[in-house]
């Protein structure tokens, strides 16, 4: 019996040896391919017209469930770059890149920003830096998308598989994956690889997906003036109650785990008591059974805060007896965990790419639009597509072209490694 464990076991790395070494030797092929090369050197040469689209591109404003002219946009950029473009009832824009076969390796850049309508998204010129809200997140990954189509048409590369080019909705905020959800569930019969470009970094990849919740919590009550209806529970009151008994909540280190109250509305006058208050709260982990002990809590601080103010209420004399103050908790999104496999020929390409160019990646867990794919199975990896950046998600943003040409070429030679050069 040992004997034939042993031989089990000598064949599954002989095996393993045999895969891996077939795939160095595809690998090492590719790379001496000279539509490769071409590629690498388009993507070198056009580093300033790309930066030109990536202005031209943040300066249409998309906020949150509202991308659609940014979309137009993007529709007439990767159409003249050669792909067949069309746009799916989400508000998803895909070019086809047609391979071979009809399996798929997905590229995509969130269209959206967390900036609302009439944020001021023109780009300002510091140094050798563009300032503007999205400017990095992701004017970048846009600018990207269409630069890599570009380059592929233009050195006629053929690859065994299709490459979707896809400028997606809805990956910020509220918008919950909605656009790379309806992207799996369309293509996941053939979709083998998703490859998302968000942001500039190039420092580390993102291979496992972060769980996520976004709640809305919402206390009404019956208002009133601020003097004659004094002692009238108070919704704000009751809902600054419940917080300070959350925020007090102890989350482990290991698995990591957070929450952040990220919004706060409520009441019309400074001398009028309230008839609602309301605020959004974002809560993230590592763990999936960690998210849900975190939500339990949050649910349960409200219910606490709303039974404080009501007793406070009924001291003063004015609730009577009924619970005056209504909660309603609302979820308005979920993120799924997942996980790339270390033995995910995705990753491979990915490290085989960042060996050729001499960048060392850390692996990192984060929730992006890889969210969706991980969690169903099918590989994919979130990365930035070059360049330097800082203040995300602020109205400080900045973004610093300088060495993006390595950011590209990073994500190209990811891409046609899966994707597969046609010999």
């Amino acid at each position: 019996m040992k004997r034939i464990f042993l031989y089990f076991t000598v064949g599954i790395a002989l095996t393993s040896f045999i895969q891996n070494f077939a795939r160095k030797a595809s690998a090492s092929q590719a790379t001496d391919d000279p539509r490769l090369a071409h590629v690498l050197d388009i993507l070198r040469t056009t580093v300033a017209a790309t930066t030109e689209e990536q202005i031209h591109i943040t300066e249409i404003p998309a906020p949150p469930f509202q991308e659609a002219t940014r979309a137009a946009y993007m529709k007439k950029l990767l159409t003249a770059a050669g792909l067949r473009v069309e746009m799916d009832a989400t508000g998803n824009v895909i070019g086809e890149f047609p391979g071979s076969t009809p399996e798929i390796v997905m590229l995509t850049a969130h269209m959206d920003t967390v900036f609302p309508a009439g944020t001021d998204v023109r780009v300002k010129h510091e140094g050798g830096r563009l300032l503007a809200p999205g400017i990095s997140d992701n004017g970048t990954g846009l600018a990207a998308l269409v630069a890599l189509a570009k380059a592929f048409h233009e050195a006629k590369v053929k690859t065994n598989k299709t490459i979707l080019f896809v400028a997606d909705v809805g990956e910020e905020g509220e918008g919950n994956l909605r656009g790379i959800r309806a992207l799996v569930d369309a293509y996941k019969r053939n979709l083998k690889y998703v490859i998302a470009l968000d942001g500039s970094a190039t420092e580390y990849v993102t291979n496992a997906a972060l769980a996520s919740r976004r709640v809305e919590v919402s206390i009404t009550g019956p208002g009133g003036h601020s003097w004659s209806d004094f002692g009238v529970p108070n919704p704000i009151h009751a809902l600054g109650r419940g917080i300070s008994r959350f925020v007090v909540a102890r989350v482990p280190e290991f698995p990591r785990t957070s929450f952040n109250i990220g919004e706060i509305q409520g009441g019309t006058s400074v001398n009028s008591i309230p008839m609602n208050a309301l605020m959004k709260v974002d809560l993230r982990s590592e763990s999936e059974s960690e998210l849900a002990k975190l939500e339990v809590l949050l649910r349960d601080a409200m219910r606490g805060g709303i039974d404080e103010e009501m007793s406070a209420a009924r001291e003063r004399g004015m609730a009577g007896s009924g619970n005056l103050l209504e909660l309603k908790i609302n979820v308005l999104g979920v993120r799924p965990a997942g996980e790339l496999p270390e033995s995910s020929p995705l990753l491979a390409a990915l490290l085989a790419a960042d060996t050729r160019l001499g960048n060392r990646s850390r692996r990192e867990r984060s929730s992006t639009d890889a969210n969706i794919p991980l969690s169903l199975g099918i590989a994919a990896i979130s990365i930035g597509a070059g360049g330097r950046s800082g203040g995300a998600h602020t109205l400080e943003e900045w973004f610093d072209p300088t060495g993006r040409e390595f950011g590209l070429q990073r994500v190209a030679l990811t891409t046609l490694d899966v994707a597969g050069l046609e010999q």
